[in-house]
């Protein structure tokens, strides 16, 4: 083991990035609680890796009283765990004319709310005893806004907003925040896009960039760097440009006229 934990809890375990990053911890041998809605999917999760390296901890993120009790319990069981990774997310493509005003509140509570409940059940915590380490994941979708991510992008706007404000306080006070910016990911909730992705990845690499990057000391963990940083340029263009190049790289104009044909 080369991280230093001894520990982790993961939450979102059930698919995608987070059931990886859960698998690669466990192969590193720290052990891991598993957290997600479905008791199924976390059972499966465990039963794949070897025997009592993943503990099962099914979990709703929308509920705060079920992540006090959780904590709790970890609590009475010896110690909070080293590191905790916040992988939960929930994402569906929204169009201007198919604005669901359901589908953004859904989305609203997992993605930020569900991460503030997480925040004020551990944080507290983890600040009077002065030490600790979490990680949130947002997306390189939060750092402008993107055609059909009307209602999944602000959400990762507001996490990692969220993150820059908690930063320097956490830092003062021996608590390491971490933020965590994938790009495309081949995971179920990209699989619901309608447009090519550019650079993605798989959920195993993704795994793998975010462990290494938990081992390090920065403040972002971003992934691919082909990608990321050609996002992180957009983010410096004025309106008149971005949007040109925006139009041209998603192809919204030609969608657009198809509708209208």
């Amino acid at each position: 083991m080369t991280a230093g934990f001894r520990t982790a809890w993961i939450i979102g375990a059930s698919s995608g990035i987070g059931r990886c990053v859960a698998e690669t911890l466990a192969r590193d041998g720290i052990a891991v609680t598993a957290s997600a809605r479905s008791a199924d999917a976390l059972k499966a999760l465990a039963a794949a890796c070897p025997p009592g390296i993943i503990t099962p901890l099914p979990l709703d993120i929308t509920k705060p009283q079920n992540i006090a009790q959780a904590v709790a319990a970890m609590e009475s069981d010896g110690d909070l765990p080293d590191v905790v990774v916040l992988t939960a997310a929930a994402y569906q493509p929204a169009a201007a004319d198919d604005l669901d005003p359901e589908l953004f509140a859904d989305i609203v509570s997992v993605n930020y709310l569900g991460a503030v409940n997480v925040l004020s059940a551990l944080l507290p915590k983890l600040l009077a005893r002065g030490r600790g380490h979490i990680a949130i994941t947002a997306s390189v979708a939060g750092y402008r806004g993107l055609p059909l991510a009307s209602a999944y992008g602000p959400t990762k706007a507001a996490l990692i907003n969220l993150c820059e404000s908690l930063r320097p306080e956490c830092a003062a006070r021996g608590v390491h925040l971490q933020l965590i910016n994938p790009g495309f990911v081949k995971t179920p909730l990209t699989d619901k896009n309608p447009f090519p992705m550019p650079c993605m990845i798989a959920p195993e690499t993704a795994a793998q960039r975010i462990y290494q990057g938990l081992k390090s000391r920065r403040f972002e963990i971003t992934f691919p760097k082909r990608f990321t940083w050609v996002m992180k340029t957009l983010k410096l263009l004025p309106y008149s440009m971005y949007f040109v190049v925006i139009n041209a790289a998603t192809g919204v104009r030609k969608r657009a006229a198809e509708k209208r044909s």
